[in-house]
C-alpha cells in the first residue's frame, strides 16, 4: 500500500511524506560532533568491519590454497576446441615452494569441499537473527567469528584425517559465520541513526568484499613460500587474526547505546532519539506476518538473484579467466580480484549517496532504495551480456566485469538494507531468512557451473551461464520494483494493534504525536520547525 493512501486513510502522515512536504532536516536532526573522541558507533564499524574482513579470508582463502593441496596428476585436462580463445600453454614446470603433504583430490571432490561450506552457512541465518535479536548481537556476531577462527586453525589437521573430516570442518565453518550477517542487522538497529543506517551498516559490511580483496593475493604468496610449510599458513593466519580481533571486540563493543559506559550523552540522546527505544526482550517473531508481508518476499527474490550472479564472480571467475579467457594463473589471481576492488569502492560511495538523498529530502525512503537497486541490477545484467558480445577479447571482457562490480556495490543501498527501513525490530530475523536463500546459490552456482562444463569447458557453455545471471539481475530489477516498501510495516511496531504514529519531527524531546486529525498534526509539525 501507498504511503500517501495509509495517510489518507488513517490521518497519519509518515516520516517520508514530512521530508518531501517540508523540506530537508533541521540542523538539530543532524548528527552531532561528538568532542574529543571518535564517535562510539564509528568504533563499531571499524570493528565490524575487520570481522568481516576475517571471516571471508577464512571463507575465500581455500579457493587458492586447494590449488597448492592437490596433486598435479589429479586435475582434469579439458579438450581443446577449435573456436575457443587462443593463448599460451601454460608453465606447469614450474614447482611450489610449500612442503605441506598433497592430497589426490579430483576436480569433483575439490568443489565438494568448496560448497560444503554453504551448507552450514545457510543453517544458521535464520536462528542467528532470531538469537542476535532477542539476547543482542554483540556475543552472537563475536563468538561466530571466534569459532570460525578456531576452526580454521583445525585445518591442516582436517585434511590430513581425510576428506570426511575436512568437509564436516567446512560445514562447522559455515555454521558459526553464517550468525554473523543476521547479528549484525540486530546491532544496527540498536545503533543506526536513521540516516545513517546505509552508510554505517554497508561500511561494516563492506569488510567481507575488502576481505576478498586481499585473500587471493595473500593466500597466493603464502601457498607459493615454505613458511610454516606453505598453505598451511594460511590457515593459521587467518585463525590468529580471528583470535586478536575477539580480543578488541569484547572489550570494546556493547549491544545498545544504554549499555554502553563510554558513550557522551549527547551521541546516546542523538541515537535514541532517531530511531526511539528499542529493547531486548523475549519478544514473539511475527513469522506468519513476516513470510507474508510483500516487501519482504521483494527483499528475499532480490537476495536470491543478485547473490546468484555474486557467487559466479567470488567462486568462478578465476576458472574462467585460466580456462576460457587464457590468462596465467597469476593474472587470474590479481584480475579476478580487481572487480571486488571496485564493487567496495562503490559499495562505500553508494551508501553515502543514499544517505545523502535521504537525509536532505531529494528522495524518499522507498524510492532511494528502488533507485539504487535498480541501477545496480540493470548495469550488472547489461555488462555481463556485453562479456558475452566480446568472447575472446579478454581486456574488454574484464573490463565489463569491472563494470558489472559497479552494479553490484550499487545495489548494497537497496535491498541489502531495505530490512532495517521496514522492521528494524525485525531485521535480524528477516535478513537472517534473506540471506539464507541468497547463500543457497553459493552452492548452487557453483553446482549449475559444474553441470554446464563438465568434460567441456567452453566459452559457449559459460555464454549459458552469463545468461542465466543477466536473467535473474532483471528479475530483481522488476519484483524489488514492484514489492519493495520504504514504510515500517504495521506487524513491525511495538504495539501493532495501536494508532498509527506519525513522525517526530522534534529532534529535541521524545514526543509523538497519535492525533488522528490530519490539520492537528500539520500544525504540529510545523509549529515544532
Amino acid at each position: 500500500m501507498s504511503s500517501g493512501t495509509n495517510a489518507g486513510r488513517r490521518g497519519v502522515i509518515n516520516d517520508d511524506e514530512a521530508t518531501a512536504l517540508l523540506g530537508p532536516l533541521p540542523h538539530h536532526a543532524r548528527s552531532p560532533n561528538i568532542p574529543g573522541c571518535i564517535a562510539t558507533r564509528h568504533v563499531l564499524v571499524l570493528l565490524a568491519f575487520l570481522g568481516f574482513l576475517n571471516v571471508y579470508m577464512m571463507r575465500i582463502n581455500l579457493s587458492v590454497a586447494i590449488v597448492a593441496m592437490t596433486d598435479d596428476n589429479n586435475k582434469t585436462i579439458t579438450p581443446i576446441h577449435h573456436n575457443e580463445c587462443p593463448g599460451p600453454f601454460l608453465n606447469s614446470t614450474k614447482k611450489p615452494k610449500s612442503t605441506a603433504k598433497t592430497f589426490p583430490w579430483d576436480e569433483d571432490t575439490q568443489n565438494q569441499i568448496l560448497s560444503s561450506f554453504f551448507y552450514g552457512y545457510i543453517l544458521t541465518q535464520i536462528p542467528g537473527g532470531w538469537f542476535a535479536s532477542r539476547f543482542g548481537g554483540k556475543w552472537i556476531f563475536g563468538l561466530g567469528v571466534l569459532c570460525t577462527s578456531f576452526l580454521s586453525l583445525l585445518t591442516p589437521l582436517a585434511a590430513s584425517a581425510g576428506v570426511g573430516w575436512f568437509i564436516a570442518l567446512r560445514i562447522l565453518e559455515g555454521i558459526g559465520e553464517g550468525v554473523t550477517y543476521p547479528a549484525m542487522y540486530a546491532i544496527m538497529a540498536h545503533w543506526a541513526p536513521k540516516y545513517e543506517r546505509s552508510k554505517m551498516l554497508i561500511t561494516a559490511t563492506s569488510g567481507g568484499i575488502f576481505g576478498t580483496v586481499i585473500a587471493n593475493p595473500i593466500a597466493g604468496v603464502m601457498c607459493d613460500s615454505n613458511f610454516l610449510q606453505g598453505w598451511p599458513s594460511v590457515f593459521y593466519l587467518s585463525g590468529a587474526l580471528g583470535f586478536i580481533w575477539f580480543i578488541f571486540w569484547a572489550l570494546l563493543i556493547h549491544d545498545t547505546p544504554a549499555k554502553h559506559p563510554r558513550i557522551s550523552q549527547e551521541e546516546r540522546e542523538y541515537i535514541e532519539k532517531s530511531i526511539g527505544p528499542r529493547q531486548m526482550t523475549s519478544m514473539h517473531v511475527p513469522i506468519v506476518s513476516i513470510l507474508t508481508s510483500v516487501p519482504v518476499w521483494g527483499i528475499i527474490i532480490s537476495f536470491f538473484c543478485t547473490a546468484f550472479g555474486g557467487y559466479i564472480l567470488l567462486i568462478d571467475l578465476p576458472n574462467y579467466m585460466k580456462n576460457v579467457l587464457k590468462f596465467d594463473l597469476s593474472q587470474s589471481g590479481f584480475l579476478s580480484a580487481l572487480p571486488f576492488v571496485i564493487m567496495w569502492l562503490f559499495y562505500i560511495i553508494g551508501s553515502f549517496i543514499a544517505d545523502f538523498l535521504r537525509q536532505k529530502g531529494y528522495l524518499s525512503t522507498v524510492k532511494t532504495r528502488k533507485l539504487f537497486n535498480s541501477l545496480g541490477t540493470l548495469i550488472a545484467a547489461l555488462s555481463i551480456a556485453m562479456v558475452i558480445y566480446v568472447g575472446c577479447n579478454k581486456y574488454l571482457a574484464v573490463m565489463f566485469f569491472c563494470i558489472s562490480s559497479i552494479g553490484s556495490g550499487l545495489f548494497q543501498s537497496g535491498a541489502t538494507v531495505n530490512h532495517l527501513d521496514i522492521a528494524p525490530k525485525y531485521a535480524g530475523v528477516i535478513f537472517g531468512i534473506a540471506n539464507m536463500a541468497g547463500n543457497s546459490t553459493g552452492f548452487l552456482a557453483p553446482t549449475i557451473v559444474g553441470i554446464l562444463t563438465e568434460g567441456n569447458n567452453t566459452k559457449d557453455q559459460w555464454q549459458i551461464v552469463f545468461w542465466i545471471c543477466c536473467a535473474l539481475y532483471l528479475l530483481s530489477f522488476v519484483t524489488f520494483v514492484l514489492m519493495a516498501s520504504g514504510e515500517e510495516q504495521p506487524w513491525a511496531k511495538n504495539d501493532p494493534n495501536g494508532p498509527v504514529l506519525d513522525v517526530n519531527v522534534d529532534y529535541n524531546t521524545s514526543h509523538v504525536s497519535d492525533s488522528d486529525d490530519p490539520n492537528e498534526i500539520s500544525k504540529d509539525m510545523l509549529g515544532k520547525l
